[in-house]
C-alpha cells in the first residue's frame, strides 16, 4: 500500500490550475497557428491572430487566458492501492482550488446555491469532483477550469436507434451552430455516446481535454470525428463568430456500451 498526504494532492491540483488558467496546451496553440494561414476570412484570420497573440500575452506575463477562469472540474484516477494521509481526498482537492484562484487573482465565479440566493463562495470551491478506482499505485489527476460562456452551450438528446449515425451527426451539427459565437470558437467539441445519460455528458467533458489531432481508437468513430468536423466548418460560424471555415479546432468522440433502447449523445463544448 502507498501512503500519498493529501497535501500532496493540494499541491498539484493548485499547480495545474494556475498551469491551465495561464499557459494554453502546445496542441491547441500549434492548431490556432496552423488555422491562420489557411483562414480565407480576413475578419475570422484578424480573430485568430488575436487568440494567438493572447495566448501568448498570458503565457508570458502569467495572467488569465481568459476572464472566464471557470468552475473546476477534476477529474481523478485513484489507485486501488494508494491510502490517502493527513486528511480527506475531495477537502485536499477543494483546498487547491482555494489556493489556485486565490494566490492567481484567478476571477471567483462559483455561487454557493443556484437558484434562489446565488451568494458567491469567494473561494470558487466546490470544485467538481468525478473519481475513478483504477488498479495500481499512482494517483492522476486531470484538471479543466471549464468557463460558462461554452458550458452553457452544451447539450444532452436521447437519440433512439433508429436515429443511427446520420441523427447523431446532425445533433452534433446543430448543437454547434447554435451556439454561434458564444463558445468563443474555435471550439473544441466533446462528444459522448452511449452509456446513460450521464454517462455521455461525463464522456463528453473529459474527452474535450484530448489532444487536438488525436482520434479515437475505433476506425469508425475516428471517421465519425473527422466527418463532423468537416461538417462543423462548413457551417460558416468561424472565429469569434466572425464567419469564417475555422468554426471548431476538434471532434473528440468517446463511446460506452448502451441499453438496447437507446442511443444517448452528449455535448460538450470547450
Amino acid at each position: 500500500m502507498r501512503e500519498i498526504p493529501a497535501q500532496a494532492v493540494t499541491q498539484e491540483v493548485r499547480r495545474l490550475l494556475l498551469d491551465a488558467s495561464y499557459q494554453i496546451g502546445a496542441d491547441v496553440d500549434a492548431a490556432i497557428s496552423a488555422s491562420i494561414a489557411g483562414e480565407p476570412s480576413p475578419a475570422g484570420r484578424a480573430a485568430l491572430e488575436q487568440i494567438a497573440e493572447n495566448y501568448r500575452i498570458a503565457r508570458e506575463e502569467r495572467v488569465a487566458i481568459c476572464q472566464d477562469t471557470g468552475m473546476a472540474v477534476i477529474f481523478l484516477e485513484i489507485g486501488q492501492d494508494v491510502h490517502i494521509t493527513g486528511g480527506g481526498l475531495e477537502e485536499a482537492v477543494h483546498q487547491g482550488v482555494r489556493e489556485a484562484y486565490q494566490e492567481g487573482y484567478l476571477r471567483k465565479s462559483v455561487v454557493q446555491e443556484p437558484l434562489f440566493e446565488r451568494i458567491n463562495t469567494k473561494d470558487n470551491t466546490p470544485a467538481v469532483i468525478h473519481t475513478r478506482i483504477v488498479p495500481g499505485d499512482q494517483v492522476r489527476i486531470l484538471v479543466t477550469p471549464k468557463g460558462f460562456g461554452s458550458e452553457n452551450m452544451s447539450r444532452v438528446k436521447m437519440l433512439v436507434p433508429a436515429d443511427g449515425v446520420e441523427g447523431v451527426k446532425r445533433f452534433i451539427v446543430e448543437t454547434v451552430q447554435e451556439a454561434g459565437p458564444n463558445p468563443c470558437p474555435p471550439v473544441i467539441v466533446g462528444v459522448g455516446i452511449g452509456g446513460t445519460m450521464e454517462m455521455a455528458a461525463l464522456m463528453a467533458k473529459r474527452c474535450t481535454a484530448r489532444a487536438v489531432g488525436s482520434h479515437n481508437a475505433d476506425a469508425r468513430y475516428a471517421a465519425l470525428e473527422e466527418d463532423v468536423l468537416a461538417a462543423i466548418n462548413k457551417t460558416g460560424v468561424g472565429p469569434a463568430g466572425t464567419g469564417g471555415r475555422t468554426t471548431a479546432l476538434a471532434v473528440n468522440i468517446e463511446h460506452y456500451p448502451t441499453h438496447i433502447a437507446g442511443l444517448p449523445v452528449a455535448v460538450n463544448i470547450c
